[in-house]
């Protein structure tokens, strides 16, 4: 019973850090990265369907993502949508590829990136302790309901402190990194 409970808590404790590792990538550093571009909503026969969908984005050059819509028609459709995801970027279509130029942070935009990484790191800690409550919770049932021992209860709560614990470090390490990452001119 220990070891599901703590399984279970450790497999949804990984999902969380995976999460936050994801939208990491998604936060601009100073060279570009497909992942900028992944989760741009583009309009495509009644519905919204993300730009990695429609098109193959990879990085031209040192400064620049080309985007390569696998139907001609989209192209001022993706181009719309890169421009309304406010992310600074301004697109110019060349033929069927649409390039995309990636303009240098100002030290202002990057002190507003590091407060937008904190903010997520912040929210996938609260993750990680709800998980960790939750996974308390179901020992303290499996008490009440006499499958366990007391002493079952405590080491059962004290692993799960410990996995919590790893995977808060694991948070602030994948923080600091993206935090030299953004302030590295």
């Amino acid at each position: 019973m220990l070891d599901e409970v703590e399984n279970d808590a450790v497999a949804r404790m990984e999902k969380s850090v995976t999460a936050f590792s994801g939208e990491l990538a998604r936060v601009r550093t100073g060279r570009p990265s497909p992942a900028l571009l992944e989760h741009v909503k583009v309009p495509y026969h009644g519905s919204d369907v993300s730009l990695n969908q429609l098109a193959t984005i990879g990085i031209a050059d040192a400064r620049t993502l080309s985007v390569s819509p696998w139907e001609k028609g989209i192209i001022p459709a993706v181009e719309k949508a890169i421009l309304g995801a406010d992310l600074g970027f301004n697109p110019v279509t060349a033929g069927d590829v649409i390039r995309v130029p990636v303009p240098p942070l100002t030290e202002e935009r990057r002190r507003d990136l590091i407060r937008v990484v904190r903010s997520e790191a912040e929210t996938s800690r609260v993750a990680i302790r709800n998980i960790r409550r939750d996974a308390n919770h179901m020992l303290k049932d499996l008490l009440k309901e006499k499958e366990i021992t007391e002493d079952d209860d405590r080491r059962g709560a004290a692993r799960i402190q410990t996995a919590t614990d790893r995977f808060v470090a694991r948070i602030d390490d994948l923080l600091k990194k993206k935090e030299t990452e953004l302030l590295d001119v």
